[in-house]
């Protein structure tokens, strides 16, 4: 169990653990059907508090070699799914969290490079006989690991979009992040699945647009994904009626989205202070 290669279940087993979870496995199914095709990359983006985070955990959770998360799924809607089993702790993860790169400014001009750094000493136990690292940092390393053992790997990675909140004036360090993403995904043959989650939208920054092999997943195209990110009516009325909380006053303090006809509310002060969604 590594840091970013082959992560353990710690985070999802800290929601599951939580007085108040909503299951959001269904989305399992969802990629579980893109893995290895030419839908494979995603991008969800939300504004804050839609669950992107637990939803990448989860996604981490299930697919790590880096673990065991049977139990974590017991009773929930993906455990009754035919590919559960098939998928279940049987991929290589690589889980990145590009805030954890970046909490601090001054990281701007060295963060590409020590994230590669770090996977790839990670990568090195189990597969360091098959590459040698050269000026083509992590994606030559993972193309050589595939090359000699047609392992691929499935890549998470939460606020993808971190470097353009951080870096806004920094056209630059821009420029290089989105050609590393480049060369890490596009035409990527050992990549089976690439799930990232962002609050911005992928789309042209400046001059480049590196990563619109992604089919984006937002709040006004959510492609049938919208259940799966913030809480569903039908969820908030169960969580209030077993909470002894008015759903008319939720309802009235907060009225939530409609996304592709279904009501939504994300996490809002009202039911964090009731309820302590951990999970969210």
């Amino acid at each position: 169990m590594g840091i970013y290669v082959n992560p353990g279940n710690t985070s999802f087993r800290q929601a599951r653990n939580s007085k108040i979870y909503v299951d959001k496995s269904g989305l399992i199914s969802y990629t579980n059907q893109v893995l290895d095709t030419l839908q494979k990359n995603l991008c969800v983006s939300r504004p804050r508090r839609f669950g992107k985070s637990m939803a990448a955990d989860m996604l981490t959770a299930y697919y790590s070699r880096g673990c065991q998360s049977g139990q974590l799924f017991d009773g929930l809607v993906i455990e009754k799914d035919p590919s559960f089993q098939s998928h279940l702790n049987r991929h290589h993860v690589i889980r990145l969290d590009m805030q954890q790169f970046l909490f601090n400014e001054s990281h701007l001009d060295i963060f590409i490079h020590k994230l590669q750094e770090m996977v790839i000493d990670e990568l090195t136990p189990d597969f360091g006989d098959c590459f040698h690292v050269d000026q083509y940092g992590l994606p030559g390393v993972l193309r050589q690991i595939y090359a000699r053992t047609e392992q691929s790997f499935i890549f998470i990675i939460d606020e993808w979009d971190c470097v353009f909140r951080v870096a806004k004036e920094r056209r630059d360090i821009q420029k290089e992040y989105l050609d590393f993403l480049r060369g890490l995904f596009k035409g990527a043959e050992y990549v089976e699945l690439a799930y990232m989650t962002g609050i911005l939208p992928i789309k042209k920054y400046g001059e480049h647009s590196a990563i619109n092999i992604f089919d984006e997943y937002s709040m006004l195209a959510p492609a049938g994904l919208s259940q799966f990110f913030g809480f569903t009516e039908g969820e908030v009325l169960s969580l209030c009626a077993r909470e002894q909380i008015d759903f008319i006053q939720i309802q009235k303090w907060y009225d939530g989205y409609i996304l592709d006809g279904l009501p939504l509310y994300l996490l809002c002060p009202a039911l964090s202070q009731n309820l302590n969604p951990a999970s969210f």
